[in-house]
């Protein structure tokens, strides 16, 4: 179910939305794939930059939250994208950490 709340009329919501609030799958399938990059980032060694692999953990553990509370709502191949992209995520942190 991905219907759109409408605002009632009158000054703009606080939070900057004007006129339809988006839905919340979409929202939550991006923040999961930025958790899911940042952690890609945490793991690369940069210029006098080392691995930081607590912080790849957290975002990694977040984006798995975000995304299991979300999937059912998801369509499949929406799902399976979100899936393949953890789970390269997950691999790339057991290969980089046991480095």
């Amino acid at each position: 179910m991905t219907s759109k709340t409408e605002v009632p009329p009158g000054p703009p919501a606080q939070g900057g939305f004007q006129g339809q609030i988006p839905p919340v799958e979409p929202l939550l399938t991006e923040v999961i794939a930025t958790l899911s990059l940042a952690a890609h980032a945490y793991l690369t060694e940069g210029e006098g930059r080392t691995p930081d692999s607590a912080s790849a953990e957290v975002a990694i553990d977040v984006a798995s939250a975000a995304f299991e509370r979300v999937k059912d709502r998801l369509r499949p191949d929406e799902r399976l994208a979100v899936t393949q992209m953890l789970t390269e995520t997950r691999m790339t942190f057991v290969r980089k950490r046991g480095m």
